[in-house]
């Protein structure tokens, strides 16, 4: 019997887009990438472990501009951008962020995103994996509103971990102590253009620089860099193991198109009331009303340490199978095995133990309250 590569490479070649972060990335010791919206996102520099300290404890510069922006533009940008999503932008302000959930006709997730209101009638959606630009595009097509959908050029890195504050001290002087959390902030580093926000996928203290001329890719990663050479500034992948106990999701693992708001406890980026039209309306009326069939939970797995799943694992209770593990990893500052389930609701009350087949062996798992650790979002400005 032909053994199985646990650990198959990726070829690099034209078809993906590269970042314009990439050679540097390689100059840095990138060991391994994946795709992501079409394009190459490392997904090793040393080891998962390693870049969670350095993440926890440090401070960490990602490669992500794999999280192609979404450019809604025009006189109509806030009614059609309202049309993506059931969270009221009407309050989000010229240089504000908002966690946004986009649905479609039936409450299923076409992706989740960071919106940003770049001016009065400009917003860039920030999203997951997946194809949210061709959604956008055919939404607008029998729209019949005035509004063009485009890629810009912008390419987000991120800066991440309790010391990022330091570097953004030295790159951008006082605005990376009074920028506030999710906020945002057209600037200059010397003469690259980029926006500074308050954002970030990491649970910790953190920036994301979204270039705005490809061009100067090399240059912003070397200055950055170079800021955060005194703080042992490390590049990493985006860190599966922290994101999990932040419980902060992520599209495809933890979140499916055929899961609903209510299914992945977002309920709280939703307001069905409001007079605005968007799609998907109805069904999240309907489904608030009856109740969501399935709801994705926090898991603790008794088992030896998980270095994590590359597919769903199957969860069962007394009466068999029941659903799936999203993602799992071991947590070194729990000294536990932690994940979220997708899983019937009426499976789904705290305490109850269910089975995980890990590939290895079969362990108990307990649902258990998330987030493990809350986000940070204070920066305290030096005395």
């Amino acid at each position: 019997m032909t053994e199985r590569n646990s650990s198959p490479s990726i070829s690099i070649g034209p078809r993906v887009r590269k970042s314009p972060y990439f050679e540097a990335t390689l100059r840095y010791g990138a060991k391994a990438f994946t795709v992501y919206n079409h394009m190459y996102m490392p997904s090793t520099y040393s080891d998962p472990i390693s870049e969670y300290w350095s993440l926890v404890e440090g401070v960490t510069l990602w490669d992500v501009a794999c999280e192609r922006q979404v450019e809604i533009a025009g006189p109509d940008a806030e009614r059609f951008t309202q049309l993506l999503t059931p969270r009221n932008i009407s309050r989000c302000a010229i240089n504000q962020c908002m966690y946004v959930i986009l649905t479609n006709t039936l409450g299923g997730i076409v992706n989740d995103a960071v919106l940003l209101r770049v001016e009065e009638n400009k917003y860039w959606l920030s999203p997951g994996d997946g194809d949210v630009l061709l959604w956008a595009q055919g939404v607008a097509a029998l729209s019949n509103l005035d509004v063009n959908i485009t890629e810009p050029d912008v390419s987000p890195m991120q800066l991440q971990g309790p010391l990022a504050p330091k570097v953004a001290e030295k790159l951008f002087g006082n605005l990376a102590y009074d920028l506030g959390y999710y906020r945002m902030q057209a600037t200059m580093l010397d003469h690259i253009p980029l926006v500074l926000a308050r954002t970030g996928w990491s649970g910790e203290l953190g920036y994301e620089l979204f270039l705005q001329d490809g061009r100067y890719g090399e240059d912003l990663w070397e200055r950055v860099a170079e800021a955060g050479q005194e703080f042992n500034i490390a590049p990493i992948a985006p860190s599966t193991i922290r994101s999990i106990e932040g419980g902060i999701l992520s599209y495809v693992s933890d979140i499916q198109s055929t899961d609903d708001p209510f299914t992945i406890g977002m309920e709280r980026l939703l307001d069905l009331d409001m007079e605005n039209d968007f799609i998907g309306k109805d069904a999240l009326r309907n489904i608030k009303a009856s109740g969501p069939r399935r709801k994705l939970v926090g898991l603790e797995i008794a088992a030896g340490p998980i270095d994590g799943n590359n597919e769903f694992w199957d969860v069962s209770d007394e009466s068999g199978r029941v659903g799936h593990v999203t993602r799992c990893a071991f947590s070194p500052r729990l000294k536990k095995n932690i994940g979220f389930a997708n899983i019937p609701s009426e499976s789904a009350s705290l305490g109850k133990v269910l089975r995980v087949d890990t590939k290895s062996e079969t362990a108990e798992a307990m649902i258990v309250p998330t987030p493990w650790f809350k986000s940070a979002r204070k920066i305290v400005r030096p005395s």
